[in-house]
């Protein structure tokens, strides 16, 4: 069938064939579909939407213009998660190590920052000598033997998808449910899955700030995934606040570091990281039951084999054999570090701007405003005390690291004003609001 055909019966909300959609993704893929017409298909989409059955047909297609990888040899259940992106959010970094703990393999195709959020590639550039592009073989290789292997999608996974997103991206059609389901899902079939959990993001600092449309994106996800024949849950979480108490590249791999040490028990990222590990775990078939699956997790990490596994993982994709011993003595740090007060008055923190803060890295030189920016792997912001803290006139509230002393006032001043005090202790907001599931 013609492309403009395609276009045409989509724009008049015709509901298209399997065989109609793989016909146009196949011509984005080899490119005898022009720009203006991946343009006009989105727009098309964006208006009409698609049904779930559509959806399917697209994520297969999208899928399956590059390779989709193959782990039969490897005797665990192929399993991974996906968030929709938040500020302080490092999950990725330590459930990947404490689901391969428990007995899962977890190859995970990660992304960098985008917009105010930050990208797990990002932090893990920060630790020196990690390949986050390596070879198929090696890949495979830390997978099969380590359990887990944290990497970047290479340019033979899913090249639609690359192609229909940079078109999106200037023709305003990046919100479209059934073009976000395709892109994230895509990638993920990809990677040869057999299980996924989802963390889809809600509040200030999440790109869905609405809950109603967080729920409906999370529920195409699970349906469009199960669809596809990947054993798929969603968990939607809040987004109100950071969810680590650093936020940045290099303070975040420390952060990583200090919770898989037993650093951080007690805290809401940590009962997020357990409640996705127990979603894996049961998704995958391990265990029957999310309470025991949650128990198997907290002992993975609570025994340190959690903590060897990112130390295995970390040495076998080039980094240092001992970054787990000596983190301070691989992580660059700020040349300026310094705190950032409370001026205004005593009283409870009850709010803050997340998305000010991501961006607040972003003016430190920890992200970019534009695709080819250097990062500065050093900057960001740690210590940041959670919401509902009794804080006193003048008291530290997180610290700023900084390439400079001027840099560091401009970040202190503005991370101050992203909190509000007042004098009654906010209502505590559950870390996770909602599960959906097929």
């Amino acid at each position: 069938m013609l492309p403009q055909e395609t276009i045409r019966r989509k724009r008049n909300g015709e509901p298209l064939s399997r065989e109609e959609i793989a016909g146009f993704v196949a011509g984005i893929t080899d490119g005898s579909v022009s720009e203006g017409q991946v343009a006009a298909f989105a727009m098309a989409v964006w208006f009409k939407g698609m049904a779930r059955e559509e959806t399917v047909s697209l994520t297969l297609a999208m899928r399956d213009s590059g390779d989709v990888l193959d782990w039969s040899g490897i005797d665990r259940p192929i399993a991974d998660k996906h968030s929709t992106g938040g500020v302080g959010d490092n999950v990725s970094l330590m459930l990947a190590p404490i689901a391969a703990a428990c007995g899962l393999a977890v190859p995970m195709i990660s992304g960098r920052g985008l917009g105010h959020t930050g990208g797990t590639l990002d932090k893990l550039e920060s630790i020196p000598g990690y390949t986050i592009m390596p070879t198929a073989e090696r890949f495979r290789r830390t997978v099969k033997d380590i359990g887990c292997a944290i990497i970047g999608q290479t340019a033979a996974l899913a090249p639609a998808d690359k192609r229909i997103y940079a078109i999106r991206d200037v023709t305003a059609t990046v919100d479209s449910v059934p073009l976000i389901t395709a892109s994230i899902l895509s990638k993920k079939l990809a990677a040869g899955l057999q299980s996924l959990v989802l963390d889809v993001k809600v509040g200030n600092g999440a790109f869905m700030t609405d809950a109603a449309e967080a729920e409906t994106l999370a529920r195409s996800l699970v349906e469009v995934a199960n669809g596809a024949g990947v054993r798929t849950a969603a968990l939607i979480t809040d987004m109100n606040q950071p969810l680590a108490d650093a936020a940045g590249n290099a303070v975040e791999i420390a952060n990583c570091i200090a919770f898989l040490k037993g650093g951080k028990a007690g805290t809401r990222l940590e009962r997020v990281v357990l409640a996705f590990a127990a979603e894996m775990l049961v998704l995958s078939g391990l265990e029957t039951d999310l309470a025991t699956a949650e128990g198997k997790a907290a002992g993975a990490l609570a025994s340190g084999a959690a903590a060897e596994t990112f130390g295995r993982m970390v040495h076998a994709l080039g980094g240092p054999a001992d970054i787990m011993e000596r983190p301070d003595a691989h992580l660059a740090s700020a040349p300026v570090i310094r705190p950032v007060v409370v001026a205004a008055q005593a009283g409870y923190l009850s709010a803050c701007d997340t998305r000010g803060i991501g961006l607040a890295v972003i003016e430190l030189g920890g992200g970019r405003s534009r695709p080819d920016d250097a990062v500065d792997h050093r900057v960001g912001f740690d210590r940041l005390r959670p919401l509902g803290t009794k804080v006193e006139k003048g008291e530290e509230i997180g610290r700023v690291h900084a390439a400079s002393a001027a840099d560091a006032a401009r970040a202190a001043e503005r991370l101050a004003g992203l909190y509000r005090i007042t004098p009654d202790a906010p209502a505590a907001l559950p870390e996770i609001r909602t599960r959906i599931s097929a």
